[in-house]
């Protein structure tokens, strides 16, 4: 086998692998916000929710995976990705200042009125404390992930660039 077909073969296993790896945090998305979905009749919050856990689930994969990723061999897409990072960041902590503001000005008690039918107060309670926790969560650490993978794709580069074997 030549060494052609072997970088060939590595980048089709890299492309399926970010494939099922969208597919799981897609599912794991779900999985999260369903609660919050299917309780609420309006969730204000519900964009920058499911965008706060696709950032940080792809950015920690990024971060800890970066060698079975296509990127582990594309330079400029590192380099877009590092200057892409701090306007990402920038609106990161503008969403979960947004949502802290509105928690702050208008409290928890505020999205009560915006639950489905048939849903008891401790169900509420519940789920708007799981709204808050969880939002708070990935938002925190989408914006940790953020933060960090520039560095990881600086050093990522710097090693390929040296042709040190390591990504």
């Amino acid at each position: 086998m030549n060494n052609l077909a072997v970088e060939k073969s590595s980048f089709s296993l890299k492309i399926q692998l970010e494939i099922i790896s969208w597919l799981i945090t897609a599912l794991i998305t779900y999985l999260v916000i369903y609660p919050l979905v299917s309780h609420f009749a309006i969730f204000q919050f519900l964009g920058s929710n499911i965008f706060f856990v696709v950032v940080f689930f792809t950015y920690a994969r990024y971060l800890f995976l970066l060698k079975y990723t296509f990127l582990a061999d594309w330079q400029w897409a590192k380099f877009a990705i590092i200057f892409a990072s701090l306007p990402l960041g920038w609106f990161l902590v503008e969403n979960l200042q947004n949502f802290q503001i509105f928690l702050d000005d208008e409290g928890l008690g505020s999205f009560e009125k915006h639950f489905n039918t048939g849903v008891d107060y401790e169900q509420k309670q519940t789920i708007i404390s799981y709204m808050r926790r969880e939002m708070m969560f990935f938002g925190t650490s989408a914006i940790i992930a953020v933060f960090l993978l520039p560095f990881r794709l600086l050093i990522s580069f710097w090693r390929v660039y040296n042709n040190t074997g390591k990504v």
